[in-house]
């Protein structure tokens, strides 16, 4: 089956769709897209199966995860090398804290005093970020070269990627999501656009609790055809909605309209160097 080229996003020529009708309706898809040397992967699959989730549960010692958890999805960048990064759901759960003395105890407590009587309350067996608020920046592959962390003051020129080119690919891909049992949302998704000569992602943690605050984590990662190197840049945004009465409370649920009148929090950026053998051999 060919990609539905009447859908905006899907690959011109370059690009190789392979989408799996499974049951329900559901389609499971996996695309690949040839960009120089690299090889961008989006693969989209079920949620997790309960008994999956409570396995993965229970390993990464957390009374609960998300509702819908999508631990077959990925977003890959892989060199033909062997080395990359992806985004995926199980490391991105991984960098949520589960320990009692995190800070966000402290907005699920005063959460869950305002709301007593709630199904939610009741179930809490333990403190732990019942948000899933993740610092995940992705996660380095390869087996013989890895691709070599530091950080720099040099940043992503935004401008740039606001000009207009054309898009070569496009994916988006859903890592996780949960209601917080109709008091918010908490999700994580990543999405990539490819254009002629260069590569952008963004990666987005969300989280709105209802009466309490906003909070938003992005990574961003961008790679200029014929360097060395990718920079990534992680922001951490938040504010209580007390502070946020000067904007519209419409705008509470949109996270690219909220992001900019959040405070930030934290900001950081890393240079990405490839391996040298490699690049040298692919000169």
């Amino acid at each position: 089956m060919s990609c539905p080229r009447s859908l905006p996003g899907y690959p011109p020529a370059g690009g190789r769709c392979l989408i799996m009708l499974s049951q329900g309706g559901f389609q499971s898809s996996r695309q690949n897209f040839t960009f120089g040397p690299w090889t961008v992967t989006a693969a989209k699959n079920h949620i997790m199966k309960s008994k999956d989730i409570e396995r993965l549960s229970e390993e990464m010692n957390m009374p609960a995860l998300p509702e819908m958890l999508f631990g077959d999805n990925v977003l890959r960048i892989q060199h033909q090398d062997g080395y990359g990064i992806e985004f995926n759901a199980i490391d991105s759960l991984k960098r949520v804290n589960n320990m009692s003395d995190s800070v966000q105890v402290a907005c699920a407590q005063e959460w869950q005093q305002s709301r007593a009587e709630s199904e939610h309350s009741k179930e809490v067996v333990r403190p732990y970020d019942w948000t899933y608020t993740t610092d995940y920046q992705g996660t380095l592959i390869g087996e013989e070269a890895l691709i070599k962390v530091t950080p720099t003051e040099q940043r992503i020129d935004l401008d740039r990627l606001k000009v207009r080119e054309q898009i070569k690919f496009f994916h988006e891909v859903l890592l996780f999501e949960d209601e917080l049992h109709d008091h918010g949302v908490s999700t994580i998704s990543v999405k990539i656009r490819v254009m002629p000569t260069s590569f952008f992602v963004l990666m987005r943690f969300f989280l709105r609790v209802d009466g309490v605050l906003i909070r938003v984590n992005d990574t961003r990662l961008y790679y200029e055809a014929g360097k060395d190197f990718m920079l990534r840049e992680f922001s951490m945004r938040e504010s209580r909605l007390e502070e946020l009465k000067d904007i519209p409370a419409t705008l509470y649920t949109d996270p690219n309209e909220v992001a900019p009148h959040l405070a930030l929090k934290l900001m950081h950026c890393d240079r990405l160097q490839f391996p040298e053998r490699t690049e040298q051999a692919a000169q």
